[in-house]
């Protein structure tokens, strides 16, 4: 059974992700609005990868028997200034999710959580990612202020492959 202080933030952190989720989808609206599909594209399925980490979180309490808890958020930002705004956004977001993945792996090894500081692992690891793929974007989106489509033409030249799903990622909460 996970340590009772890795469960309570943990279910603050599925709060966290449901509010990134949520933030992605307003940038993604914002940039659907300028009509700039690429950039709307790139951050739906950012909404859908947060998403996606809240009900990680959620399927591993509960695997352990544990409650886990859906918050209600804040609302996102909604209007931005120009097409810098939200990428910057997003990245001081990916930051401070950066932070509180690894503050959660450090409480659970505080607390001798083996497996709660595993399942952190994936995270970790996770954000990395996230953290260089939106400082990417957010140099891109700054060359091109005066001209998005060229952050365009970049999104679909350097982002356009479907992913594949990574299978040591950990189990969605009603997934198949």
């Amino acid at each position: 059974m996970p340590a009772q202080p890795f469960v309570d933030k943990l279910n603050e952190q599925i709060a966290n992700e449901f509010a990134a989720h949520q933030q992605y989808v307003a940038a993604a609206v914002y940039f659907d609005g300028e009509t700039l599909p690429r950039l709307a594209e790139f951050f739906y399925k950012q909404a859908l990868e947060e998403r996606g980490h809240a009900m990680m979180m959620v399927q591993y309490l509960l695997d352990q028997g544990v409650d886990a808890v859906v918050p209600g958020i804040a609302a996102p930002q909604t209007s931005f200034g120009d097409i810098v705004e939200p990428v910057r956004l997003a990245l001081d977001q990916e930051k401070r999710v950066t932070e509180q993945v690894n503050a959660l792996a450090g409480l659970a090894r505080e607390h001798s959580d083996y497996a709660s500081e595993q399942f952190m692992q994936w995270f970790i690891k996770e954000q990395v990612e996230e953290v260089s793929s939106m400082s990417d974007l957010l140099a891109i989106v700054e060359r091109a202020k005066q001209n998005p489509l060229w952050a365009e033409d970049w999104l679909a030249r350097e982002k356009s492959g479907g992913g594949d799903d990574d299978p040591t990622a950990p189990a969605e909460a009603g997934g198949g």
